[in-house]
């Protein structure tokens, strides 16, 4: 660990087993999604973690996934394997490797050319044949994308495969990093987390996020334990505290900026704040909506402008709220405000950078080229950051 989280031993190959002591639902009934409110209790490890940091947890799978995989392999669970990836000192049982140390999604190409030696039945080896044909690169992509480990022992079991030969094809199960939604001023051993728990169907199965179900589902409030650390980020609020701050968060991307706003507020900290936040529908999924009206009513959050999808005909994002508010954006960032995202890396954090460039590229009257000059320097000044997935 280091700078914030420094601490005595603990860390992520060494993480602490902390107790989950609050599990709340956000979303309201009727909301598409299911987004929870977790509190962590680290009293006891040492660990310290600053505004902006991330919480490191290592997952379980489901039983039930385990327990398919064990009845496709004729395995007890009993077996010692040596995982290549895990590089452990001695062998450990099946069942334990499954559990908690292996990740049983998104097999690749190399699991079905390894099946396509086993398989006894000729239909079997057509199709697979079939599938790592080079001329069909994007039906193969396609089909590992719908399935996993135990789907393909499913649909290719005259496949012989020993425990040793399936776990030296399965990667490693990693730690899930969550934004801490909380501020050490105000929750110094007590980290908030805001997470979107994943459920979804592929090829006829259902899915289940690893860790946002492990939290969700399958650990018990006050009792269970779970391994976690702090990981430090680049994500951090201005050391200025006068320095005003936009930041734009849609979704469970709200996390870090509830925790800015905590911080912000203990401090006493002169700058203004402005918020943008997005989701489907106002009525089911605006998270934490009490404490962005309490945050206002105390002066501590100058405004909030607010992007809900559903709740019209036409779809409106977080994006086209910056640019309805182009003049006064520019107005605050001309100013030195800093700039901040945070979510989902593939397409908001895109679409918001666009429109950042455009708006000062606009209201600055500059040519796209001294828009992206400017970019540029804002991120060497750390005015605009992002901490995107």
């Amino acid at each position: 660990m280091s700078g914030s989280a420094a601490a005595p031993g603990y860390s992520k190959d060494q993480p602490f087993y902390a107790r989950l002591v609050e599990s709340r639902l956000l979303t309201k009934t009727g909301s598409a999604k299911e987004t929870r409110h977790f509190v962590v209790d680290l009293a006891g490890s040492g660990l310290h973690y600053t505004a902006g940091d991330s919480l490191g947890i290592f997952p379980e799978n489901r039983s039930v996934d385990v327990d398919a995989i064990l009845r496709r392999l004729g395995a007890t669970g009993a077996e010692l394997v040596s995982p290549p990836v895990l590089r452990l000192p001695a062998p450990l049982p099946l069942r334990d490797a499954l559990f908690n140390r292996l990740a049983l999604a998104k097999p690749a190409r190399s699991f079905l050319e390894f099946l396509v030696t086993r398989a006894t039945a000729p239909d079997e080896r057509a199709r697979l044949s079939g599938l790592l044909a080079p001329e069909s690169p994007e039906v193969l992509a396609a089909f590992l994308e719908a399935r996993e480990f135990v789907d393909l022992l499913e649909e290719f079991p005259s496949a012989s495969l020993s425990p040793g030969e399936f776990v030296s094809h399965l990667r490693r199960l990693m730690p899930r990093l969550y934004s801490i939604a909380s501020s050490p001023m105000v929750h110094p051993t007590t980290p908030h987390l805001t997470v979107a728990v994943v459920r979804y169907s592929t090829n006829g199965r259902q899915r289940d996020g690893v860790c946002s179900t492990f939290l969700a589902d399958r650990v018990s409030v006050g009792t269970t334990r779970v391994p976690v650390f702090v990981a430090p980020s680049h994500f951090r609020l201005p050391a200025d505290p006068a320095k005003d701050c936009i930041m734009v968060g849609p979704g469970t991307g709200i996390a870090p900026f509830r925790a800015f706003l905590q911080e912000r507020a203990a401090t006493g900290a002169s700058g203004r704040n402005w918020l943008f936040f997005g989701d489907q529908r106002r009525a089911t999924d605006f998270l934490y909506e009490d404490e962005w009206q309490e945050f206002q009513s105390r002066g501590q959050l100058a405004r909030i402008d607010t992007a809900f999808s559903r709740d019209q005909s036409v779809k409106v994002y977080v994006q086209d709220r910056m640019r309805e508010q182009a003049a006064e954006l520019w107005t605050w960032i001309k100013g030195g405000a800093c700039f901040y995202v945070c979510g989902d890396g593939k397409r908001m954090a895109k679409d918001v950078d666009v429109a950042l460039h455009a708006i000062i590229a606009e209201q600055g009257s500059l040519t796209p080229a001294e828009a992206e000059v400017y970019v540029k320097q804002m991120k060497k000044d750390r005015r605009y950051q992002r901490d995107v997935y």
